[in-house]
């Protein structure tokens, strides 16, 4: 335990099992915020922790944008702002997994906080490459789905993985995600078009449609509607409003590539 102690010192000062357990709880609340879990999970997980840990007197506040816990009877109150979230269920999978060894007992505090930074700090589970091309064989699938023909299949199939290959390069130059989202679907509107001009593809609306599939925001609707019905108001309607900028950014996006046709 000693380098757990150490690892949370105060001026010098080693802190006590109360705040050993608040930052086994806020690193375990902001590795699930951060990846896509919803309100109501990251605040159960956290309690749980606690609990697991003797801590029975924890509070947790959830939102989109940072995470609060208190310990009442141990006056412990910690706070951490989330700047970025995108979707990691994998991340998710391994908090959860990791929380229920924790209330099984067979987790030191020392040992599941360092598990647990450990998580954090993995990298991608998929390379750039596969993602583009799982975006790419989705977007073609998502064209068989819509009743499209096989001869639009390649064509949506190139749109899709240049849409997700932008949105990864668009967001390595601007951390705004509308940004990154609204230039991806340009691409894939011009690309769309340019297929149909030439000939290579035939229905311009369902070639869209396919390969704009994999920016829509599914996770985050899911989520959003989630919280809502479980009372988290503020989180829902953060979620809701999120998904409603990118769906417009995508929305718009395709707009302008149509009007340069």
């Amino acid at each position: 335990m000693n380098g757990f102690h150490e690892s949370f010192s105060r001026d010098g000062n080693k802190m006590g099992p109360a705040h050993e357990v608040a930052a086994i709880c806020m690193l375990a609340g902001k590795i699930l915020l951060q990846n896509g879990a919803e309100t109501f999970r990251v605040e159960d997980t956290m309690n749980r922790i606690a609990r697991s840990f003797s801590v029975n007197e924890a509070q947790s506040f959830v939102t989109p944008t940072g995470i609060i816990f208190s310990i009442e009877d141990r006056d412990v109150t910690k706070l951490v702002r989330i700047t970025r979230r995108g979707t990691n269920l994998r991340k998710v999978t391994q908090v959860n997994s990791l929380s229920r060894l924790i209330a099984e007992g067979a987790l030191s505090p020392a040992e599941a906080y360092q598990k647990l930074k450990e998580i954090e700090q993995s990298g991608h589970v998929y390379s750039n490459g596969l993602q583009i091309m799982a975006a790419a064989a989705a977007s073609g699938c998502f064209l068989l789905m819509f009743l499209g023909k096989w001869g639009d299949v390649l064509p949506a199939f190139i749109a899709g993985g240049v849409g997700q290959a932008g949105t990864i390069y668009f967001h390595r130059l601007t951390k705004v995600k509308f940004f990154s989202e609204f230039m991806s679907s340009i691409l894939i509107g011009l690309i769309a078009v340019l297929s149909v001009k030439t000939g290579v593809g035939s229905e311009l609306n369902k070639i869209i449609i396919g390969a704009v599939m994999p920016l829509v925001p599914g996770v985050a609707i899911t989520n959003a509607v989630r919280d809502m019905m479980a009372g988290d108001l503020v989180s829902g309607l953060s979620k809701s409003a999120e998904a409603g900028l990118t769906a417009f950014a995508v929305g718009i996006g395709i707009a302008l590539a149509l009007s340069l046709d």
